[in-house]
């Protein structure tokens, strides 16, 4: 079964804009294909202008194109099935949060101020004809050791990101199920605890 036979588009109980719909997580990319790196930089454009908490703007961003030592390392720092698929994209990025502001207090939003901003990086990428796919299965130490990373920095996450590929490129059964597998999410009567 190939993604041209079924459609990839939410199914939504109210319309929603059409990048939003049509996003979704592929672990197959095409490492033949090079992403422009305007592309890379509308990206992380979209998430630096994120909105933030007292405007703290508390991520960084560690970006590596496929066939360089970095891009290597955060493959080498991956969990589990996200190490078998992942080096096919095009790019890796590190997502990193700051824990204290300057005068150390602490950012308690902080993380969920990355997620915000990776969630715009991802919109973007995805409005621009490329596909992410994040990935929470990650070795942190391994991963602050690698880069030298700052210890008010918290490796919280890593985004694939590129051009998708074919579910046939992918080498694990599983995986190639799951690419193809229907999208689901719970209803919104579920998710909504109160609507006053």
């Amino acid at each position: 079964m190939s993604l041209t036979t079924i459609s990839r588009t939410a199914e939504t109980s109210a319309p929603i804009h059409e990048v939003l719909a049509e996003r979704w997580s592929p672990r197959s990319f095409d490492s033949s294909v090079e992403v422009p790196s305007e592309k890379i930089t509308a990206a992380l454009e979209a998430a630096r202008w994120s909105a933030s908490a007292a405007n703290t703007q508390p991520w960084r961003f560690i970006v590596a194109r496929r066939g360089t030592t970095e891009h290597d390392t955060i493959v080498e720092n991956l969990m589990g099935f996200n190490q078998v698929w992942a080096s096919s994209a095009q790019v890796l990025i590190v997502n990193l949060a700051a824990i204290a502001a300057e005068d150390g207090t602490p950012l308690r939003w902080s993380q969920y101020d990355l997620g915000q901003a990776v969630a715009n990086l991802t919109v973007q990428a995805h409005h621009d004809g490329l596909h992410v796919h994040q990935m929470g299965g990650i070795e942190v130490d391994g991963l602050r050791e690698a880069f030298d990373i700052d210890a008010n920095l918290e490796p919280i996450s890593v985004t694939a990101l590129g051009v998708l590929g074919t579910p046939e490129a992918l080498t694990s059964d599983v995986l190639r199920e799951r690419e193809v597998a229907p999208r689901s999410r719970r209803p919104l009567e579920e998710i909504v605890l109160v609507s006053a």
